[in-house]
């Protein structure tokens, strides 16, 4: 398979036109992965676009891609949202990564009431800035050409409002109803809410399905807060036909 590269700027490029590379991305291409001349190469902008080209020139500050086609690739419909709740460690963002790798078209992290970690306002920037990275260099090892927005950190309450335009679906070892076997929408975002390590509070779970979120569990086991989303966006993506 052909090496992917990531640009930060809409492509517009067509077949006989050129793209270049520059920085962080041009040294990566030229310097850790070696990319000759003439060497057929795919170059995203994480937006859909998806050109398949030549290097026409290498250096470690700029790598020209000669464009030989192509693609636009729509975004999935449904989208699937992983909501994660903070988490202790590297748990949460372990969940991030595996996430995108697996399809998903959207993060928000969450506050939640029995999160240990906690965002305050600069940590709040800081801790967007650093899942949005992880997911970028997730989405380009995994050739997508979608790169999953990461939301602001969300309040329990600010959660239950996009109950009301989504399905919402909690993720919750108690709940009676397996995933599996629960509808998926096709017109409206399935949103899969994980809890932290140790789990969904139970008055957050009652103001969530009060707002028309629903409680689902995965099989008869616990998760770690950091395999739950994952695993869910499997099981999630076979119902939905994606894979």
């Amino acid at each position: 398979m052909a090496l992917h590269f990531l640009v930060d700027e809409t492509l517009t490029a067509g077949p006989g036109e050129s793209v270049v590379l520059t920085g962080a991305e041009a040294h990566h291409a030229a310097v850790v992965r070696r990319v000759r001349v003439g060497e057929e190469v795919t170059v995203g902008d994480g937006q859909g676009a998806w050109l398949t080209g030549t290097v026409e020139s290498a250096q470690p500050r700029e790598v020209v891609v000669t464009v030989v086609a192509r693609a636009d690739v729509p975004q999935p419909e449904p989208r699937l949202v992983l909501v994660q709740a903070l988490a202790k460690g590297d748990r949460d963002e372990l969940a991030v990564q595996a996430a995108t790798e697996l399809g998903v078209d959207e993060i928000v992290p969450w506050q939640a009431s029995r999160s240990v970690s906690r965002w305050d306002a600069a940590k709040a920037v800081k801790g967007r800035a650093r899942w949005s990275a992880i997911v970028r260099e997730a989405a380009k090892q995994a050739h997508r050409a979608w790169v999953p927005e990461v939301a602001e950190v969300v309040t329990t309450k600010q959660l239950a409002q996009r109950a009301a335009a989504s399905a919402v679906l909690l993720l919750e070892p108690t709940a009676e109803v397996p995933l599996s076997a629960v509808a998926l929408p096709r017109d409206r975002d399935v949103v899969l809410v994980v809890g932290p390590e140790g789990g969904i509070a139970p008055e957050e779970l009652s103001a969530l399905a009060d707002a028309g979120a629903t409680a689902v569990r995965l099989g008869d086991t616990v998760l770690r807060t950091s395999t739950a989303g994952p695993a869910a966006l499997a099981v999630a993506s076979v119902r939905l036909a994606r894979w």
